[in-house]
């Protein structure tokens, strides 16, 4: 810009031509100052103030009561008042406004202004307005707004008033004039720093309770879990119980399976252990019995009639056949009452087992032996009778398992594979009709089993 305020005539508005400021101003300056608010020479109502109020100044333009900087006379013509406020003419708003100390410059203060009754100022234009920037301002009176758009408000300027609002969305309100209430939008110190220890207080309270459910639901787990094994060993120990009882039963009704008649599983237990006799013409059968003799060898039984004739002779020797296979043996000892002959061979053979009970009525039997020769042969039957002593030969034992010539000296086996009696002979014109001789009598005679 080349034109400048400065005092005297050619400062617009003041002492010239208003023709001359407009055509100075279009070649002079950039665009039209700004406006001026012309101070009304009475008390004008301004809307929205009340009566007599000073006029206020508008953005961008001095104070309404002192004129610019460097001039030496009041304010020139101006656009009319804000709100519509009339216009004065500038020579006579010229003539009512007085020069300002020190030849029209700013620096001296405001002359006084004389007070209406109610305490506003007068009627003067611009008396009641204190010099710009000297911080003065009317008791009671507001401050001003802000003069820049997005400047914060100002505080208030007395004590009591509340403080002016936000210039602009998300400034902070300012604090408050008057003591006692604490400062706006910052939280209650005092009052926090009360609640932590009561918070604290609530905290551990819950914490203990906690720990104590806890712990209470710990003991009652223990308690379970004690029960629980008690209830698990007192289990067991039935199941051991269950278990022993199961092998007795188990072992129980072995011994019965065994005990039950088989004659397939007898005969081939017992077919190794007998073996036909050749004694001269005669022959019959013999079977190894008990332990081995203190001697070595086998210690074996036969009937007295099938080993006579070579025994009459004054011989001792028979001869034991199995299959293919001939084994020598010795007659030791005979019985003729009891028809009973005790024989012993070097040969090693598994001797059968004697039964240490008597037979009884109706228990089956197997008969195994030679008859007519033919080794091997095996019957079965039952025992019809146990007979006692008859005409001093002793108790003999009935069967009707069938039997021939040969089968004599031939075991009798009951059904746990045990040897009850020897075959001695059959009754002749009859079916059906055996006797045996007690294993337990010849055990007694030869003192073998």
């Amino acid at each position: 810009m080349t034109g400048s305020y400065g005092a005297g005539d050619g400062v617009p508005g003041q002492g010239g031509d208003e023709t001359a400021d407009q055509a100075r101003a279009g070649t002079d300056r950039p665009g039209p100052l700004p406006p001026r608010i012309v101070p009304p020479t009475g008390d004008a109502a301004v809307p929205g103030q009340p009566a007599g109020y000073p006029v206020p100044n508008l953005p961008g333009a001095p104070a309404a009561n002192f004129p610019p900087t460097g001039s030496g006379a009041g304010y020139g013509s101006a656009p009319a008042a804000h709100g519509g406020a009339p216009s004065v003419d500038p020579s006579a708003a010229r003539a009512t406004w007085s020069g300002a100390p020190n030849s029209g410059q700013w620096g001296g203060p405001a002359a006084p202004a004389p007070r209406a009754p109610g305490g506003w100022p007068s009627g003067q234009p611009g008396a009641a307005y204190p010099a710009p920037g000297s911080g003065a301002s009317y008791a009671g009176q507001p401050t001003s707004g802000p003069a820049v758009p997005g400047q914060p408000a100002s505080g208030p300027a007395y004590p009591g008033q509340p403080a002016s609002g936000p210039a602009y969305p998300g400034q902070p309100m300012s604090g408050p004039a008057y003591p006692g209430q604490p400062p706006v939008g910052q939280p209650e110190r005092a009052g926090r720093g009360r609640r932590l220890p009561v918070v604290a207080l609530v905290l551990a309270g819950v914490l203990a309770l906690v720990a104590g459910v806890q712990a209470y639901q710990i003991h009652r787990l223990d308690d379970r879990l004690a029960a629980t094994d008690r209830r698990l060993a007192e289990a067991q120990g039935a199941d051991a119980g269950r278990l022993d009882g199961l092998e007795e039963r188990a072992g129980v009704l072995e011994k019965q399976a065994g005990a039950a008649f088989n004659p397939e599983a007898v005969a081939s237990a017992v077919l190794p252990s007998v073996f036909r006799v050749r004694a001269g013409q005669f022959t019959g059968t013999a079977f190894a019995i008990g332990k081995a003799p203190s001697g070595g060898g086998t210690t074996l039984l036969t009937n007295f009639h099938v080993v006579e004739a070579v025994f009459a002779a004054g011989e001792r020797k028979v001869f034991l056949e199995r299959t293919d296979q001939r084994f020598e043996a010795t007659i030791v000892e005979v019985d003729k009452d009891k028809d009973l002959a005790h024989l012993r061979t070097t040969a090693k053979f598994t001797g059968l087992v004697a039964a240490r009970t008597p037979v009884k009525s109706g228990q089956q039997i197997v008969v195994v032996g030679a008859p007519l020769g033919l080794q091997d042969s095996v019957t079965t039957g039952v025992v019809s009778a146990f007979r006692k002593d008859e005409g001093g030969s002793g108790p003999v034992i009935q069967f009707d398992a069938p039997i021939n010539p040969g089968n004599s000296g031939g075991p009798v086996i009951n059904g746990a594979k045990e040897v009850v009696g020897i075959a001695t002979a059959k009754a002749r014109d009859a079916e059906g009709i055996g006797l045996a001789v007690p294993i337990k009598t010849a055990c007694d005679r030869f003192k073998l089993c």
